[in-house]
């Protein structure tokens, strides 16, 4: 079973800068593939596949003088984003063809400055080190406010800046379905006191007990 683990972040200025240039990168890939996909479809040539299209919307493109600046950040995001959009892309013709159940998707649309921003960095991208902070290749440490433990390794994180400002890491683990252990999400936007304290991680606002991350002091121990 896969879960995700969303926790807020708190990057520096600097960090902040690097993040708004990923954002942007991201951004633009994912709209040039909407787009390639848009033009093939409009002259009836066949479907670019995610392998072309990294060859020419990122390796090629980092040659060119509109797109030499996809070099300043990590490939790892720009990467997977193809990968992402080529799963939108299923998911639409799945839900055409009634091959997938629930309600109707859309195509896949271009990205807007606006609006929630998100990067997906796989493993090669991100490390989790034994001080507790993340790691985002081409970014930096980061430090991230753990409310609770990761039940396993993360094969990969989504950093995300939302609407209101506020960043976020959200981490997919995957487990062996022990429901007893798992607990709903909380709301990301949720203001709540913490006390810290050496035994336990922290206290939340209205008693509830975090213990200290048990997955720091495995990694701690390697």
């Amino acid at each position: 079973m896969q879960l995700r683990y969303r926790y807020r972040i708190f990057p520096t200025a600097p960090q902040r800068r690097e993040l708004a240039r990923v954002f942007g990168c991201v951004r633009t890939v994912w709209n040039d593939a909407v787009a390639a996909r848009k033009h093939a479809h409009a002259k009836g040539l066949p479907y670019p596949l995610t392998s072309e299209l990294d060859k020419a919307l990122i390796t090629a493109a980092k040659r060119t003088p509109e797109r030499s600046w996809l070099a300043e950040v990590s490939t790892v995001p720009l990467q997977q984003v193809l990968r992402d959009c080529h799963q939108a892309y299923r998911n639409f013709f799945d839900s055409l063809s009634s091959k997938r159940a629930g309600p109707r998707i859309g195509r896949p649309l271009f990205k807007r400055r606006t609006g929630m921003q998100s990067a997906r960095y796989t493993q090669r991208g991100f490390v989790l080190r034994p001080n507790g902070r993340l790691y985002i290749a081409k970014v930096g440490e980061v430090t991230v406010a753990w409310s609770r433990d990761l039940p396993a390794a993360p094969s990969s994180v989504t950093v995300i800046k939302s609407p209101t400002g506020k960043y976020y890491a959200s981490f997919v683990v995957s487990i062996d379905g022990d429901a007893e252990r798992l607990e709903p999400m909380a709301d990301p936007e949720a203001e709540t006191g913490i006390d810290l304290g050496l035994k336990d991680f922290a206290v939340l606002r209205g008693g509830k007990w975090i213990e200290n991350p048990k997955f720091f002091a495995r990694l701690e121990r390697k």
